[in-house]
């Protein structure tokens, strides 16, 4: 197998397609893991929509280079093949770069690829509610929503918008560049690292990853 860069559109397929989203997030960089000449999976990087995000994971003066491996996709999903896909992307991202990733506990996931490829974990997203537009389901809320106050999305939706709780999510970190720029990186987390999670918590582990 042989992991290389590849344009965001040659994944287009296999995300819709494949990955439980059905869609397309933004993208900055993709690789694909190929099979001689098939194309069996890939991975994405992206900016996070979110900025409380990209300043809140080590600060404001690393958001420039917080990224979120937002796509995992494989179209056999055999063994061994996650860990390879990511691990060898990492060789070929730009350094330094943090990287943010979540395992869905709404999808049964906790994240076990991320252990295996020694992201640090920093426990669970908070609860949160996100707002919803009714017939924009299929739309990413950052879409219709990025910058916009409670009420001015009531002013531009009026009886269409709603509310809906986010499905919690493991949160995990990896950071790529020298010892000493991973050791600075590392000291301006803000998050505190904890052990990774051995099963989902009890209300959720209803679906084994």
């Amino acid at each position: 197998m042989l992991v290389k860069p590849i344009p965001a559109k040659n994944c287009n397929r296999l995300i819709l397609d494949t990955h439980y989203a059905h869609r397309k997030p933004s993208i900055s960089f993709a690789f694909g893991l190929f099979d001689k000449d098939e194309l069996i999976g890939c991975v994405t990087y992206g900016t996070p929509a979110s900025s409380t995000l990209l300043r809140g994971v080590c600060g404001e003066q690393y958001k420039g280079i917080v990224k979120e491996l937002n796509r995992l996709v494989l179209k056999y999903n055999r063994k061994n093949e996650a860990s390879f896909l990511i691990s060898q992307s990492f060789k070929l991202l730009p350094r330094p770069l943090i990287i943010v990733s979540y395992a869905d506990t709404s999808q049964g996931h906790r994240g076990i690829v991320y252990q295996a490829t020694n992201f640090i974990y920093t426990g669970l997203s908070v609860k949160f509610k996100d707002p919803k537009v009714k017939g924009l389901e299929h739309q990413h809320h950052a879409t219709y929503a990025h910058g916009m106050s409670n009420k001015e999305l009531k002013e531009k939706f009026g009886d269409k918008l709603y509310y809906q709780e986010r499905p919690r999510k493991h949160r995990y970190i990896k950071f790529l560049g020298s010892k000493v720029e991973m050791k600075k990186m590392l000291k301006s987390l803000n998050y505190k690292i904890i052990d990774y999670p051995k099963y989902l918590l009890a209300s959720l582990d209803k679906t084994k990853e």
